[in-house]
């Protein structure tokens, strides 16, 4: 089956970008429709001083970066580190949304995501999308082990993209995971793996043929 309607579950703003930023430039690349999903404009985690809603700013411009129009991005507010206590309420926004996409390719936090919220997403959409197929993404600094089963090879502009899509998040560039470097380098460590100059890397929850 091919996979030409992609659905991106991040539970905050950006997280789609630090764990597939590349992954989504090449889908865009080769026209498959992808689809942004953010439950948490992190309201309560903004740095002093800026707008509250400045993170959902930040989110637009960096879909408007890749390509990504508003009718293709949702964002909720579900309150950071609370996901838990509005478990039902995701998952029936998530039933919702995957009745109204139908994505071929859903790709979504590891279920060994320690991050709470992250750890809630994870859970709801293996409830909610039992038809379809899930990759579970990388966040190194939430996975205390993680399985690198699905591969997606990477050219240099993926990178670059992913790059300056994480760049649209001012508030969010004083992270050491913000920095180029980094990402570049984590690319690279995975294409070695295959023998590609790039790639990222996710873990294979469900897969339909």
């Amino acid at each position: 089956m091919l996979k030409q309607k992609i659905l991106i579950l991040a539970p905050h703003t950006g997280d789609g970008e630090f764990a597939c930023g590349g992954t989504i430039s090449r889908f865009l690349e080769e026209k498959k429709e992808v689809f942004y999903v953010a439950f948490s404009i992190c309201k309560d985690s903004v740095p002093k001083g800026k707008p509250e809603d400045i993170l959902k700013t930040e989110l637009l411009n960096s879909m408007k970066h890749f390509g990504i129009n508003n009718n293709n991005t949702i964002i909720f507010d579900y309150p950071v580190r609370k996901f838990n206590f509005y478990r039902q309420n995701i998952l029936d926004d998530m039933i919702k949304i995957r009745n109204s996409i139908n994505p071929d390719l859903v790709l979504m936090p590891s279920i060994q995501d320690i991050h709470q919220d992250h750890h809630t997403i994870a859970e709801e959409a293996m409830r909610a999308f039992k038809k379809t197929s899930l990759l579970g993404y990388e966040l190194p600094w939430n996975n205390f082990s993680f399985n690198n089963q699905t591969f997606v090879v990477l050219s240099e502009q993926h990178i670059i993209k992913k790059i300056q899509a994480i760049a649209c998040y001012q508030t969010q560039l004083m992270r050491d995971y913000s920095d180029p470097n980094y990402i570049k380098g984590l690319a690279i460590a995975h294409g070695v793996q295959i023998g590609e100059k790039y790639a990222e890397v996710f873990e294979t929850m469900r897969w339909l043929l």
